[in-house]
């Protein structure tokens, strides 16, 4: 099978040629059907943590081999591969599984390639209707709606997001559900347009709100938490929704003296995830920017990796499409 390899830096970066992975007991075999890029991929090739392996955590795909019901169903799967019995996992906290791997992260292949094996308990089945074009924003749309697992937004705070990529999207979409008074801050008016047409303020100017009780930071720059620490109000939330790349500089003192509460907020819920698309309230076809073969994969992530690019996906095999 054709498959995106890394090994630790770019410049072993390949599409080469796997063997099929077999599954184990507990274990299906998907056949990945559309993947998605993620800046986290792109941190992955910059150096960002060491890996070795097949890239991608985003997909939708079908499964050609496993026991029980999900047998030729469609599928999207989580992507902590956890044990179960670490006392995180019994305490609730199963994402932080003290012998976790992470699907093309940590220690687990990825699934920038024709086939992925996953444990059948990271599963979730995909409604008929969903196209895989809208199924493959499953996981990021699952951690696009952890920030509301993690902290309760009311209709009367004043929330603001840093950052007009395809998470700050997302996250947009996600708490003006709410109802909550919110605004988007981007540099990149195109970006901003389509928020703008659902009705959500934006801003190309952060110097224009202040004293916001809830700040979300998705940019992943130094540049960004600074706006948002200088955005929120004493005794506010910043929520670091970002993978930072090397150690980030900021001004601690205003953390303590502003009484600030930082959270850190990473993979979420997928159930309410494919609910929400289910529903048609969140709209992710806007998102998409361009999708590539699996032979192309080295382009694909090379383009993904330009300024102002939003989703990029890959083909490794024919999927259901619009």
């Amino acid at each position: 099978m054709q498959a995106v390899w890394l090994e630790e830096t770019s410049d072993s970066l390949m599409v080469t040629n796997l063997s099929k992975p077999g599954r184990g007991a507990g274990e299906a075999l998907v056949r990945v059907d559309l993947a998605g890029i993620c800046n986290t991929d792109l941190e992955l090739i910059r150096g960002y943590s060491p890996f070795a392996g097949i890239l991608g955590h985003e997909f939708v795909g079908t499964v050609e081999d496993c026991d029980g019901p999900l047998l030729g169903k469609r599928v999207v799967g989580e992507i902590n591969i956890v044990c179960g019995h670490c006392a995180h996992c019994l305490g609730g906290r199963s994402t932080h599984c003290e012998n976790r791997a992470v699907v093309g992260i940590r220690e687990r292949p990825g699934v920038f390639a024709e086939y992925v094996v996953l444990p059948v308990s990271n599963l979730h089945r995909i409604p008929d209707e969903l196209p895989d074009e809208v199924a493959v924003f499953v996981e990021p749309l699952a951690a696009a709606l952890q920030i509301q697992e993690q902290v309760e937004i009311h209709e009367s705070d004043r929330v603001a997001i840093v950052g007009d990529g395809k998470l700050g999207n997302l996250i947009a979409q996600t708490l003006d559900l709410t109802g909550c008074r919110l605004t988007v801050i981007g540099r990149h008016e195109e970006k901003l347009k389509p928020l703008r047409e659902r009705g959500v303020s934006t801003t190309t100017d952060p110097g224009s709100i202040s004293n916001v009780d809830v700040v979300v930071e998705c940019t992943g720059n130094a540049q960004g938490f600074a706006t948002a620490l200088n955005l929120v109000r004493p005794r506010g939330t910043l929520v670091m929704k970002s993978t930072y790349r090397g150690r980030l500089e900021f001004d601690a003192a205003a953390i303590v003296v502003n009484e600030i509460i930082v959270v850190g907020s990473r993979c979420g819920p997928f159930p309410p995830a494919i609910d929400l698309l289910k529903s048609g309230k969140i709209d992710v076809g806007q998102l998409v920017d361009r999708t590539y073969p699996m032979g192309e994969a080295l382009d694909a992530l090379t383009y993904a990796a330009q300024p102002g690019v939003m989703k990029v996906l890959l083909k490794p095999a024919e999927g259901r499409g619009f």
